[in-house]
């Protein structure tokens, strides 16, 4: 039996994951979180084959939490389960090591099929994702203006390009409004862009928002 971690902040998302995997005949959810915190101090405690992650969590996001994951548990694959789209933020995902990257409109054969698969030792990508991805992205070289932001920085180029206000973006990702101004400065100086209407101009242009 595949024991899994559910990871995500939404009660009726993991309701959901559950209601599914205990469809199944050999995949169980073994523990639940709902905060980047309660996730590492599950894989602490616990006993997992793989973890579901979502990557939007309040407070820690799902990438700082993938990669303290890989420090505690190196053998223990993490499925990133998101709800952005775009190919740049699977190759982050993965070059910090995720196993697999599943979208949140994924079908429900295919996120038991990319369980079943990383619990073998397997990695798991969308045939479709595959096709996006650039070339050598595991180690590019001519790497566009958003590569030189952070993760926590993208996440928040993201979500502005979205439509969400630095109150929204606050409140989404449990920080203050002051902190998410401060990482818009930040990625103005970096991508060296005038204002943040370039910015949102530039994510949707470069195919980072649906």
């Amino acid at each position: 039996m595949v024991r899994v971690l559910v990871a995500d902040d939404h009660a009726v998302v993991r309701r959901g994951l559950r209601q599914m995997f205990e469809a199944s005949s050999d995949i169980e959810v073994a523990g639940e979180a709902a905060t980047g915190s309660e996730v590492l101090s599950h894989v602490e405690r616990g006993s997992y084959d793989a973890v579901l992650l979502d990557i939007s969590m309040p407070g820690r996001n799902g990438l700082e939490v993938l990669k303290q994951i890989r420090a505690m548990a190196p053998g223990l694959p993490v499925i990133i389960f998101s709800m952005h789209p775009g190919e740049d933020y699977a190759v982050r995902c993965l070059k910090a090591g995720a196993a697999a990257y599943l979208t949140k409109d994924s079908a429900a054969e295919e996120i038991l099929a990319a369980v079943r698969r990383v619990a073998r030792g397997g990695r798991y990508l969308n045939p479709a994702l595959l096709d996006k991805l650039p070339l050598g992205w595991e180690s590019r070289q001519d790497e566009p203006q958003h590569a030189r932001l952070s993760d926590r920085e993208f996440e928040v180029m993201c979500l502005c390009a979205r439509g969400m206000t630095t109150a929204q973006i606050a409140e989404e990702l449990s920080l203050s409004a002051q902190t998410i101004s401060t990482y818009k400065t930040r990625i103005l100086e970096k991508m060296k862009l005038p204002s943040f209407a370039h910015v949102i101009r530039y994510a949707v242009e470069h195919g980072l928002v649906p």
